[in-house]
């Protein structure tokens, strides 16, 4: 059972990375995930965009370090 084509990048251009938080003010990717997401899965591509709206509304004083094991294959 296919779960469709990979998703597409979330990058809308404004590539700016937060201090405080390490999440690019455009699509909310952490510098790691943004370099990695070419060699991504699908798999792992969408687990990285079901965390993105809740990025938004993470304050930028708190730097969630990123765990980039999980994303990778």
């Amino acid at each position: 059972m296919s779960e469709g084509p990979p998703p597409v990048s979330p990058c809308i251009g404004t590539c700016t990375l937060d201090p405080g938080s390490g999440y690019c003010l455009g699509c909310r990717r952490t510098i790691e995930e943004i370099a990695q997401w070419p060699r991504l899965d699908a798999a792992a591509k969408r687990r990285i965009i079901a965390t993105l709206a809740e990025r938004k509304h993470a304050p930028s004083a708190r730097r969630l370090p990123p765990d980039t094991a999980q994303y990778s294959r």
